[in-house]
């Protein structure tokens, strides 16, 4: 049996990345050699890293390996020039790792022919062209097609052979991935049976990926231990992490064996034992050292707010039955259901619970309510503790903050009426007098919006409408709110940072508390139920997002874009920048449409912090570092990694470009477009300069018209397809709050990394993207030559430039229009 060491994998080695980006060579020798020690018979080679040069790396690092360790190499990488960089060095028998059918046959051969001209082994994966193979059937049937040809068409022996039906994680409660343990074992059992010669392999640790540390052992070795039993010949693995199943208990043996094979239990359509839930809850002292409480001997109004709090839907329809034997249905939600979210809004406003946890508890408030409305009885609005008409105004087509709006009043109690995206004032206010509203919600994402904001508070004090109004939006900041929109206003206006502000504000406004909570915020104070202190920062870095997250500013008081800049920004005194600077050529004139774009490219450039922090919620708060590590390794990188593939699979996202290059020069305070003889005018971009200072003007880092020198402009606009959108509204409406956190997350972030791709991709086609660091982080700092500006940033205020921009590129041709709004 062969062990091949995992750690040399800069694909999932922590410490293999960080010696890597170091350059410290000897320092990843040292790492081999210790593979070697621990009893690796082969040792796995992966020099995949974003932002590096792979065939360099490979060709630097193999140099040094081939004299260093005595066990055979195993050259692991998706790319084959980087494995042929280290063929070039390795004078004895090596494995390639690894060749497949996902891009077709051309590079499914590439690599066989590299394994016949250098005498290699070869792993074969069982995926081709329609994606990883989850089945045993599947799994054999692409085995058996790699199998004939390798061996009848390219001469590759069968001993040579590696398959590597792949081991998925069983470890994310996806419903699909319960039985890819299973389906593993039972493939490399019918693949050794009938494909004779040939070898099988696995990368073993894949199938605990997300668990602790302990945890992952135990699964690990009993997943193993089978695998074995099955006819496995080799895998990829940690020897040192790897344990006899004698030195594993009983019972922890036996869950993860129940795990492997999918032996849940149902009664209906309940599970009443989980594997997956059982194994983590056994290892759960190792790690945080807590226990679960036995809710047993509970009263059942207290099991029910356990229920809540804890986010739990076993056995919740057998106490609320219990329940409905001593209270009635509406005592039920408004006094012991509601009283379970307090706690929740509590533990998410101390920073003890973050928002996906919020939203499971808001999932089973949910369930609960479907489950007690047949027995309460209609008295026209009982059960609603009040009314707010919610809405993203005019003009902005962000929705998230809007929605979790939703989620949290509907759940604790209230009727929210939720009109959608680029909402009219009138449709607002119609909507408001229709349903009575206690409150109007108006949320917004773009500078633009509170704009917007401010002309709608306006028009309500021209009509003498004096309903009070709840501002919302990552454009807005709660001294805005306070120093320029309360003037505004007539009536009562308050300002909510999250959806809990929104819900403690309606508290007050319902409970007769409004008048109150606004005289509290006609001082020094912040208008909302809930005071804060002028020299308290308006905004949480970790609750940034997009650009702002990126590099980890904090929001000004003022929005950006809104703030007046002092003096005049259209005079024309040029600044200091360069006219002489080299101009970089460009690769072609017009625009061109970009489809066929991997996923795994787009996810390379996502920026983590901004998705886990800001658009997912999991914030560190008062966590130390460490806990804080656990948490993304046990919760939020298995989400990340399942969501990921699923998005794959199901095709959800699907990354589309379209871009050009435009013969250019400036006039003055005008950036010039021209058509492509460089010599007739097609348009033009007027843009603002610094009154003062340095002056700074977009239109300077062209050059001047009548300097004999044609620049270039270049403009991209990027897309994650349509269907993103709507698989968000589908789990959305559908009540799968988490689910739909999750992956507008994922979405939102998507396109924000496929724009970052693009744009290190303009500066490698104008040949400046030398200056480029290597370090994603530091990329995401603007650590490179260049810069990417979108229209509404305060150096192209004017969002009317849009329309010149679809008009240079035609977006159409990748399903994207440009709105009235």
């Amino acid at each position: 049996f062969l062990i091949v060491g995992e750690r040399v994998n800069a694909s999932g080695s922590k410490k293999m990345r960080d010696l890597l980006n170091a350059e410290d060579w000897d320092g990843l020798v040292s790492l081999a050699r210790e593979q070697e020690r621990e009893g690796a018979h082969v040792l796995d080679v992966n020099v995949d890293f974003v932002g590096r040069d792979g065939e360099k790396d490979m060709h630097e690092l193999a140099s040094r390996l081939v004299t260093s360790v005595k066990i055979p190499l195993m050259f692991d990488s998706t790319e084959w020039e980087k494995m042929e960089a280290g063929l070039e060095h390795a004078g004895g028998k090596c494995i390639l790792n690894s060749t497949n059918y996902e891009d077709g046959e051309p590079r499914f051969a590439k690599v066989l022919e590299l394994c016949k001209r250098y005498g290699a082994g070869v792993v074969i994966g069982t995926i081709d062209e329609q994606g990883m193979a989850r089945t045993r059937e599947g799994k054999f049937e692409i085995a058996k097609r790699a199998y004939e040809q390798a061996t009848e068409k390219y001469g590759i022996p069968a001993h040579d052979i590696f398959f590597d039906p792949l081991a998925l994680p069983i470890s994310t409660g996806i419903e699909e991935d319960r039985r890819n343990a299973l389906e593993t074992i039972e493939g490399i059992r019918r693949i050794k049976a009938e494909l004779p010669g040939c070898s099988t392999i696995l990368g073993v640790s894949n199938v605990s990926f997300g668990l602790n540390p302990a945890s992952r052992i135990a699964l690990n070795s009993v997943f193993l231990h089978d695998a074995v039993e099955a006819g496995l010949d080799a895998a990829i693995v940690n020897a040192s992490k790897i344990l006899p199943l004698n030195r594993i208990g009983d019972r922890e043996r036996e869950v993860a064996h129940d795990l492997i094979y999918d032996q849940r239990k149902f009664d209906g359509e309940i599970c009443t034992y989980d594997p997956l839930t059982e194994f983590t809850t056994l290892f759960e002292g190792v790690s945080t050292k807590t226990t679960k409480k036995d809710m047993g001997n509970l009263p059942v109004e207290e099991r029910l707010k356990r229920h809540i709090i804890d986010g739990e839907k076993l056995g919740l329809e057998d106490n609320l039955k219990l329940a409905l034997e001593n209270h009635p249905a509406l005592d039920i939600v408004n006094n012991i259901l509601l009283d379970g979210m307090k706690v929740v809004g509590d533990l998410f406003g101390s920073g003890q619970m973050q928002l996906p946890f919020v939203l499971q508890s808001a999932e089973v408030m949910k369930t609960a309510v479907r489950f007690l409305e047949p027995f309460m009885e209609k008295k026209g609005g009982a059960t609603t503790k009040g009314t707010m008409v919610l809405a993203t105004v005019k003009g902005d087509v962000h929705d998230i903050g809007k929605n979790l709006v939703d989620i949290i009043l509907t759940n604790n109690g209230y009727k929210v009426v939720n009109l959608g995206i680029k909402q009219a004032i009138d449709d607002i206010l119609r909507a408001s007098e229709e349903h009575k509203a206690d409150a109007i919600g108006m949320s917004g994402l773009l500078v633009k919006s509170t704009l917007i904001m401010r002309d709608n508070l306006e028009l309500m004090n021209e009509r003498s409408i004096g309903v009070p109004v709840v501002l919302g939006g990552a454009a807005l900041t709660r001294r805005y709110v306070e120093d320029d929109l309360k003037s505004i206003y007539k009536g009562q206006l308050f300002y909510a940072k999250d959806a809990f502000d929104g819900l403690h504000t309606m508290d007050a406004l319902t409970g007769g508390k409004g008048e109150a909570a606004v005289a509290a915020g006609n001082g020094s104070k912040a208008v909302t139920a809930n005071t804060i202190d002028d020299d308290q920062p308006a905004d949480d870095v970790e609750d940034l997002v997009g650009e702002d997250a990126k590099l980890g500013i904090r929001t000004p008081a003022k929005p950006r874009g809104v703030a007046k800049v002092a003096g005049d920004a259209t005079h024309t005194r040029r600044s200091e920048i360069n006219p002489d600077a080299p101009i970089p050529r460009a690769p072609f004139y017009g625009s061109r449409v970009i489809a066929d774009i991997p996923l795994d490219d787009v996810f390379a450039f996502v920026n983590e912090t901004a998705l886990f922090k800001g658009q997912w919620q999991f914030k560190q708060g008062k966590k130390s570092a460490e806990d804080y590590r656990v948490l993304v390794a046990e919760h939020v990188r298995p989400t990340y990694d399942a969501l990921k593939e699923r998005s794959k699979r199901e095709k959800l996202l699907t990354p589309r470009v379209v871009y050009g290059y435009f013969p250019s020069q400036s006039s003055g305070n005008d950036l010039i477009i021209y058509q492509d003889d460089e010599k007739t005018e097609r348009m033009r971009f007027t843009f603002p300069r610094q009154p003062e200072g340095k002056r700074l003007c977009l239109a300077d880092y062209f050059a001047a018209e009548g300097s004999g020198r044609m620049d270039v402009a270049a403009f991209h606009l990027v897309t994650m397809g349509r269907r993103a959108s709507e698989y968000a509204q589908e789990l959305f409406k559908a009540d799968n709050y988490t689910d739909y956190l999750f992956f507008h997350g994922l979405s939102v972030e998507s396109a924000e990394a496929l724009a970052e791709l693009w744009h290190k991709r303009i500066r490698e086609e104008l040949s400046v993207a030398e200056r480029d660091a290597a370090d994603l982080n530091k990329l995401f700092h603007q650590s490179y030559q260049g810069s990417r500006f979108s229209f509404g940033y305060p150096a192209c205020p004017n969002l009317e430039d849009q329309t010149k921009l679809f008009e240079l590129l035609d977006p159409s041709r990748i399903d994207v229009e440009l709105t009235e709004e």
